[in-house]
């Protein structure tokens, strides 16, 4: 269409979101842009600049362009779909929903619509228009698959009694005592967090940077975890996705605090000496989690209530589970001094600033030993250069190809941090998996010296310092 003139503002928009499919954002950046100059009066020009905006961590951005659409009631079903992603990741779930159902009102057949829309309804709904996906003749055979092995997972699930992980007995809050991983024998890597699971003691990593409970094989034969199906366990590596299989626990004990019934996944690969697994943060989603480092202690508290949401019942939040809460974001009066962050599933994002430039967001991961900047990050920055120095492992291997960035300054969250040398590889993996620029990785070797409390239902963290005691 572009090489015969016909229509060429949309059909560089277009273009934009095919780049954006392959994962070429630059390209998509440069036909999205060029849309826009031909055809600046056009609703496709500005959701394909929205759209690729959104993949550049450009989600302020990203928002006035779908905004303007929405409000003056366009046709255009992608405008909605774009605000909805806005409303997501900044933790707007009930008005995410609103925008969603308008999105698949007026365009169902879109791929892109339709999975979200199919992922904001209850179980059995789900199910429904899953298998009335596949009644219909997809050409894609790679989203056929994917959506086979989706709806397996759910009507396993189906099949099981419910399992919500909810809160037995009258206890409300707990404080306990995090201990030490060792990186070597003078450094800590991070905190383990002691949970019982069946009965069965185990010391889990405790880790912003993952979702919900991932356990090793010997602890879940040893807990006599249930197993229910098989799936794959993904993380920071060049290995690929793990294999591993998810079940369920009777019992979780957190402190004081127990759980029944709970979702976790079971990794058949061992993870690094020492670990017997990960517990996501995001798990405590009903709770407002203090991560005081300095002091080595977890405390899990009540949330303010919401004057505008009936009260549920507080439980352990999965990955797993296919239940959803449309819940919009509160900031309750004693929050205010709160920093809102972006939130993708389990990652939280804070906005950050490397030497004075542009904003850009760094993944807040505990389970990440050193801080890290992305290449491209640190490229438009800073000097880089290439280093042995340093190996950076997940649970899928070690990465290759690792880089050192050199006088970086990092502003947060009211915060001024300079590092001298800051590690620095290839993050795009990472950013499309989330779907957004994640520009670096706050780790260990700061949050140890920070009190953080976190808010993951409405999007909120609290990070605070105390100059006497670090230095």
């Amino acid at each position: 269409m572009i090489q015969n003139g016909f229509n060429a503002p949309t059909a560089y928009a277009g273009l934009a979101r095919l780049e954006l499919k392959q994962n070429r954002l630059a390209e998509a950046a440069d036909a999205a842009n060029k849309g826009m100059e031909l055809g600046p009066n056009l609703a496709a020009t500005h959701i394909a600049l929205g759209e690729v905006y959104f993949r550049q961590g450009k989600i302020e951005e990203a928002g006035d362009e779908f905004r303007k659409l929405v409000q003056a009631n366009t046709s255009d079903a992608r405008a909605y779909y774009g605000m909805s992603r806005v409303m997501h990741v900044s933790s707007y779930h009930e008005r995410e929903k609103l925008l969603l159902d308008r999105a698949h009102e007026l365009s169902g057949n879109d791929l892109d619509i339709r999975r979200a829309w199919i992922s904001s309804l209850n179980l059995t709904d789900r199910i429904k228009e899953m298998r009335g996906t596949l009644g219909e003749d997809t050409p894609n055979a790679a989203e056929r698959a994917s959506t086979e092995k989706q709806l397996a997972k759910l009507v396993e699930i189906a099949k099981q009694p419910p399992r919500t992980c909810r809160m037995a007995g009258g206890v409300k809050s707990t404080q306990t005592d995090l201990q030490p991983m060792m990186y070597d024998a003078k450094r800590a890597k991070g905190y383990g967090l002691p949970v019982k699971l069946n009965g069965t003691s185990s010391r889990l990593l405790l880790d912003t940077g993952a979702g919900g409970i991932t356990i090793t094989k010997r602890i879940a034969e040893k807990a006599g975890i249930q197993k229910m199906f098989d799936t794959s366990i993904g993380g920071i590596g060049d290995l690929g996705n793990q294999a591993g299989y998810v079940g369920y626990a009777d019992s979780v004990k957190i402190g004081d605090l127990e759980f029944h019934d709970c979702y976790v996944e079971v990794m058949e690969k061992n993870f690094l000496e020492g670990e017997d697994g990960l517990l996501g943060a995001d798990v405590f989603s009903d709770f407002l989690v203090d991560l005081d480092f300095p002091n080595q202690k977890l405390r899990l508290s009540e949330l303010p209530d919401d004057p505008q949401q009936a009260e549920k019942p507080a439980g352990l939040d999965s990955p797993v589970a296919a239940t959803r809460q449309h819940h919009d974001r509160y900031v309750a009066p004693e929050m205010k001094g709160f920093t809102p962050v972006y939130r993708q599933g389990h990652e939280l994002l804070l906005p950050t600033r490397v030497n004075d430039k542009a904003k850009v967001f760094f993944l807040i991961d505990t389970g990440s030993v050193e801080n890290m900047i992305s290449l491209d990050a640190a490229r438009q920055n800073v000097k880089v250069g290439e280093t042995d120095a340093f190996r950076v492992k997940g649970i899928n291997g070690e990465v290759k190809k690792v880089f050192r960035a050199q006088d970086v300054m990092l502003q947060f969250a009211g915060f001024k941090q300079r590092m001298n040398t800051m590690l620095c590889l290839d993050m795009t993996k990472i950013s499309n998996d989330t779907g957004t620029e994640v520009s670096g990785v706050y780790g260990f070797a700061v949050l140890h010296m920070l009190e953080m409390k976190i808010d993951y239902r409405d999007g909120l963290v609290d990070l605070k310092f105390d100059p006497k005691r670090f230095y």
